[in-house]
């Protein structure tokens, strides 16, 4: 429409990326009308069980994105000492955004007042800076009813101030979620629900069980990842150690119990 405004989106999308598999950038794909988008790989502090350290977990992304120019790859949490809340994350990127678009628009030539009789741009002017929303999987959003898993004020938070893209995957009912959970529903306007009508059920945990028995990963993950994944010999072996809890669970359910 003429004189319509639209805003910029960013799309973040958290998680191990453990490895980085074809269908972690299929929600980009999906998701590609809301412009922009944005992998941020977890840090070692995470302790999750299995984790790459945090160097291989950032190549192996930016392998996955170098010829895309819709994703790209952001380490400022992958190489924290502590473990970053999802909603420290967006509202870092927000700022980060904004700071981008103050600058742009100071360092920017003045522009000459159009003659009134020449024609109006029929392209739809940005309005203000690029906002931040998060982009997961139905996996991710269901999550939030797991206790201590997230804190109710980050989950309100999210919603309220950034809102979501959520893709859906086989197996999961993320509209039924979304109505079974009171904060949810309350900021339904803000989450975007996108339906993959492809079946892909590729994920980071299949990929490894599939290199620790010797079987072939072509076509699950990029082939630089793959090449990467195996001149590294990551993934071939069972963890050994004891099972670690998340760092997320743990610090909830500290802070719930004090």
């Amino acid at each position: 429409m003429e004189n319509s405004e639209k805003t910029i989106v960013v799309l973040l999308a958290c998680g191990s990326f453990n490895p980085v598999t074809n269908m972690h950038l299929r929600l980009f794909e999906l998701a590609k009308d809301f412009v922009k988008g944005i992998i941020s790989p977890v840090g070692d502090a995470y302790k999750k069980k299995g984790l790459m350290p945090a160097h291989h977990q950032v190549i192996m992304a930016e392998l996955a994105t170098k010829n895309s120019k819709l994703v790209e790859v952001d380490t400022w949490k992958n190489f924290q000492k502590e473990w970053i809340e999802t909603v420290k994350m967006l509202r870092h990127y927000q700022d980060k955004l904004e700071a981008s678009d103050c600058d742009q628009q100071q360092n920017s030539p003045t522009l000459e007042r159009q003659d009134s009789s020449q024609k109006r741009s029929l392209e739809p002017k940005t309005k203000g800076a690029p906002k931040v929303k998060l982009l997961c999987g139905a996996d991710l959003l269901e999550s939030f009813g797991v206790p201590n898993f997230w804190k109710s004020e980050d989950i309100t938070q999210i919603m309220a101030d950034y809102g979501l893209i959520c893709i859906t995957q086989a197996g999961n009912a993320a509209q039924k979620f979304i109505y079974e959970s009171d904060v949810l529903w309350k900021h339904w306007s803000n989450i975007h629900v996108v339906n993959e009508w492809i079946t892909n059920d590729i994920s980071s945990t299949k990929i490894q069980r599939a290199l620790r028995r010797g079987q072939s990963i072509h076509y699950l993950v990029l082939d630089l990842v793959q090449e990467y994944i195996e001149k590294h010999n990551l993934y071939n072996s069972e963890d050994s150690s004891e099972r670690a809890i998340l760092a997320t669970l743990q610090r909830n359910t500290a802070e719930a119990k004090a």
